[in-house]
């Protein structure tokens, strides 16, 4: 079987050379990500053409993530870049300081943080290691005391405990950025600090006006980061096609010891609402430097795999690390041993599902007779991916192949759990296009004569949302 779970890289410095970026797709990246906190809108754009170009220098199409900056909540700049923070010193954050600050006070980027903190609230800098509890507000100045000290350097970021600042989610570089965006065709949008369904209806609705001269629609992604988040998870997921499990803000908002089990929440969610889920931060953190990653790294990637993700997702450990081909290398070969690592049943609650739609129905069949017959494939003709992304969310071992004519539908498809997408010109002649599937099928070495496979197809061909029609096939006897 192909490797079901699917790997997101980020390019940066370490990663950003054609010949990196071909060994890293052919180690097994499906998606890159292109970090919108870092670098030009022309940069963006190199990059993606550059991705492009080696994608199909491999052989292969992977899909493009634009993932927004959203926010700066965070301190300025040092006057020797950085300092070191004793516990319990005081120490001032200055929304109206215009200098470089000082082991006494440092200027913010997010000005409205006076307004959004009060005295006992604790502040949580540089991913958590530095803490600060509020004395006082008085004016654009917030009075702290060092609970834990550290090191500090220039725009480390900003959090309250159990979260409450009020930026917004989409700033105006996020919207400029979801122009650039569409101009590279992103196959995804992944929003930064999401708080509502709100925030990812309206970047949707800018991602669709900016796509709509080439037609283009992106999917989107909701980083869940924030506390608020968590309570409206649900309709967050409403208005989103998928979710970023975002450990790294959102732990230190809730706490460390609670993202384990919201992982969990949060996947069991998006797959029983029909949405992707990419599981982020930290992942293989020490590959940044060696060579290996540890135990523990180890196991956490294969735990994600195991709670159902679609994709795990590597960062600065592509970015900006020593090793970019190894990590990929390295996270393929655990993803792949957690893949096959458990015999798969098909899920108890599939019985109970309730549907409305034929095409949902068609796909859920599928996925019962190909379970139950014991089938080398389920192979789905697609004209926008939905009959594949419904059958991808319950877990069957038997492959899913997406036989699709849109060259979008197909990069968007890279980030499906257990389907794999190839391209398949279509016709209204039916027959000749369930041939040529099979043809196919047979090339790639996927199927054998006589081979069983279950085939869901729209008739007549050609029309989005259009699956009808479910047929069982013995390959070379039809």
């Amino acid at each position: 079987m192909p490797r079901a779970t699917k790997i997101v890289a980020t390019l940066g410095p370490a990663s950003n050379d054609r010949n990196t970026l071909l060994q890293m797709i052919a180690a097994g990246v499906d998606v890159v990500r292109l970090n919108f906190s870092h670098g030009t809108a022309q940069d963006h754009i190199d990059r993606a053409n550059m991705v492009r170009e080696v994608a199909r220098a491999a052989g292969r199409e992977v899909a493009i993530m634009a993932d927004l900056q959203g926010p700066k909540i965070r301190v300025g700049k040092f006057v020797d870049g950085k300092i070191m923070l004793e516990k319990g010193a005081a120490f001032v954050l200055d929304a109206a300081l215009d200098v470089p600050g000082d082991l006494n006070q440092v200027g913010l980027d997010y000005k409205d943080l006076p307004r959004d903190v009060h005295t006992g609230d604790i502040l949580l800098l540089n991913d958590g290691l530095i803490v600060l509890s509020v004395d006082r507000v008085i004016g654009n100045k917030i009075h702290t005391t060092v609970k834990i000290g550290g090191e500090l350097s220039n725009n480390k970021g900003i959090n309250r405990q159990g979260g409450g600042l009020t930026a917004p989610a989409l700033t105006a570089k996020d919207m400029e950025d979801v122009k650039t965006a569409m101009a590279l065709e992103a196959d995804y949008i992944a929003v930064s600090f999401p708080k509502n369904a709100t925030d990812m209806i309206m970047a949707r609705q800018l991602a669709n006006i900016a796509g709509d001269a080439k037609g283009h629609k992106p999917l989107m992604i909701a980083k869940i980061e924030r506390a608020e988040a968590i309570p409206v998870l649900q309709e967050i997921l409403d208005a989103s096609d998928g979710i970023m499990v975002a450990r790294g803000d959102l732990a230190v908002e809730v706490g460390n010891a609670a993202v384990p089990a919201l992982q969990k929440r949060m996947i069991r969610m998006a797959r029983a609402s029909n949405k992707l889920t990419i599981t982020a931060t930290q992942m293989m953190e020490s590959m940044i430097v060696n060579a290996v990653p540890t135990r523990a790294e180890v196991s956490d990637v294969a735990n994600a795999v195991l709670d159902g993700t679609d994709a795990v997702m590597l960062s600065a450990e592509t970015a900006a690390g020593k090793y970019p081909v190894e990590v990929v290398q390295a996270m393929a070969s655990i993803v792949t041993a957690a893949d096959e690592s458990e015999a798969c049943e098909l899920d108890g609650e599939f019985l109970h599902q309730t549907f409305t739609r034929v095409d949902q129905s068609i796909a859920y069949g599928a996925l019962f007779t190909a379970y139950h017959l014991r089938c080398k494939a389920i192979v789905a003709l697609t004209d926008s991916g939905s009959t594949a992304l419904w059958m991808s969310r319950h877990d069957v071992d038997v492959p899913i192949y997406a036989l699709t004519p849109r060259l979008r539908t197909l990069r968007k498809l890279a980030l499906f759990r257990n389907v794999k997408a190839y391209e398949l010109e279509q016709s209204n002649d039916s027959d000749a296009v369930l041939k040529a599937a099979e043809h196919l099928l047979l090339a790639k070495g996927i199927v054998q004569q006589g081979d069983l496979i279950v085939l869901t197809v729209g008739e007549p061909m050609g029309q989005a949302g259009g699956t009808n029609t479910l047929k069982i096939v013995q390959v070379g006897l039809n």
